[in-house]
């Protein structure tokens, strides 16, 4: 879709160009300077007056009604220089991508180096971008009957910039993967339940495994009660859907050594199992598999970029129902690892599905691990929509993995793990553990209870109930899916150092 050149000739552009502009006297220069004069300074006296405004993520559109060749001028806002971030310019390039679709053009020019500073050069911008250009077009078709009106798209973007065309071809390239990658993330958790079972999601594993070359294993029913996942499978009782255990290992390493384990929840619809959710909260529920989601895009990236790291990828799915068989509170079931557990509650299964997946990660040579689920609805309470919470057995990973978060603009806060919680999470009569200690700090003890099973295993637990999915359209997404955490973990892979105690 990108095609890089190191000279603009705006005679040679059609329908679309797209210009930064930062706070200050402005003063147009380059390309914006020619199309200034060939419109007699109308663009100066358009800044003058406010209609087109550098203020952040500020979207103008100006038409050129035949003065030059292309047709519409869009100017985006991108506030003081020396103030821009890379998230903010993601953000305000996203708002142009959306503007630029209700335009209903083919083809569209981006002058790249309008969006440069001395902080973050054209490759950053050139990043920002693409990635920004996934994200704000991505869509969920859903399933209504299709209009027989032809829709139009755009099909091909010119990129300027007097950096080297290799360079910033190459980092559209990466910005491109990571938010292709984010939005097949979002449409499998935007997928509804009876469409997406775990048999459908181990179907789609393969064919991931196969498109990348990574060794794919899916644990049957049989091989998980050989293996001893109690704990899956006390949960997948109540259904007539089998349970899946995926497994895909990346080697980026010639030995098998330092590997990485990601850890996502599969729940492909969660109703609670007999301690049944509400009218109201059970709609949803389809979405409990963000964590497996997150975890696939993570490795959709991985496979495309081929980082020098060892990964396994460990999805535990299946959904939570209700039936004669079903578990219910008080019953008492064994994990792989051998562990005890007394379920008081049939709503926590995310964290018993994930003790499996975290022992089996580990017997894959884990060394250092990481879970990802839509947890607790207590993390909502903690932090909001917009924050995923993180615990952690280990400082010097967990500060890679913020790093990693900070860098993807995904952001996380640490929530502590006491002593005095795992002395909650270890407090049954008649067991080892129990899986729901009560409401306080409900949060914190749904990732106690995953950390019971890290052991000594460097260890990072992601909780992103809230953060997985919104209600609100934004410049980087619409109302659905978010894909959190996939590009999060991608770079953390990319980044990773095992000098992490």
């Amino acid at each position: 879709m990108f095609t890089v050149k190191d000279s603009l000739n705006i005679d040679l552009i059609d329908e679309c160009l797209i210009l930064g502009v930062f706070d200050g006297p402005v003063k147009f220069t380059g390309i914006g300077k020619e199309a200034d004069e060939r419109l007699d300074g109308q663009l100066t006296e358009l800044v003058k007056a406010g209609e087109i405004s550098s203020k952040k993520k500020s979207v103008v559109k100006i038409h050129t009604l035949g003065k030059l060749s292309v047709k519409r001028l869009i100017f985006v806002g991108l506030g003081k220089e020396k103030e821009l971030s890379f998230e903010t310019l993601r953000e305000a390039l996203g708002k142009a991508r959306k503007t630029i679709k209700e335009s209903k053009v083919t083809t569209l020019s981006i002058a790249l180096d309008t969006f440069t500073t001395e902080n973050l050069d054209a490759l950053d911008a050139a990043h920002a971008c693409s990635e920004a250009f996934e994200l704000a077009s991505y869509k969920f078709e859903g399933y209504k009957q299709k209009s027989n009106q032809v829709e139009k798209s755009l099909e091909s973007i010119t990129v300027y910039s007097e950096y080297g065309q290799e360079e910033v071809g190459a980092a559209l390239h990466v910005g491109r993967i990571f938010g292709r990658a984010t939005n097949s993330a979002r449409t499998l958790v935007n997928t509804p339940g009876n469409l997406l079972t775990s048999t459908d999601l181990a179907d789609y594993s393969s064919a991931l495994g196969e498109r990348y070359g990574f060794e794919v294993e899916i644990l049957e029913k049989g091989d998980m009660l050989k293996l001893g996942m109690g704990a899956l499978l006390a949960v997948n009782k109540g259904s007539s859907e089998p349970p899946k255990m995926i497994v895909l290992k990346y080697q980026g390493k010639d030995e098998w050594k330092d590997v990485i384990g990601l850890v996502g929840k599969g729940i492909t619809f969660d109703t609670g199992g007999y301690s049944l959710k509400t009218k109201a909260g059970i709609v949803g529920m389809k979405t409990d598999m963000g964590g497996a989601a997150a975890v696939l895009g993570a490795m959709e990236i991985i496979g495309e970029l081929g980082p020098d790291q060892n990964v396994v990828a460990v999805i535990p799915t299946t959904d939570n129902m209700i039936s004669g068989d079903a578990f219910k509170p008080d019953d008492v079931i064994t994990a792989m690892s051998g562990k005890t557990i007394e379920v008081l509650n049939t709503d926590a299964e995310g964290r018993l599905v994930l003790a499996d997946a975290m022992t089996y990660a580990k017997h894959h040579g884990a060394d250092y691990l990481i879970d990802v689920a839509t947890l607790t609805g207590g993390v909502i309470t903690a932090l909001g929509m917009d924050m995923t919470g993180a615990m952690t057995n280990d400082t010097g990973f967990y500060e890679q993995v913020a790093n990693a978060s900070e860098e993807a603009g995904e952001p996380i806060w640490r929530l502590p793990i006491t002593e005095k919680d795992k002395e909650r999470v270890r407090n049954s009569k008649i067991a080892d553990l129990n899986n729901s200690p009560g409401g306080a700090g409900h949060a914190i003890m749904g990732g106690a209870f995953i950390g019971e099973f890290a052991e000594g295993t460097p260890w990072v637990h992601l909780d992103i109930a809230g953060t997985s999915t919104t209600s609100n359209n934004s410049e980087l997404c619409t109302a659905g899916a978010t894909g959190v955490m996939a590009r999060t973990l991608a770079l953390l892979v990319e980044t990773f150092e095992t000098k992490t105690r």
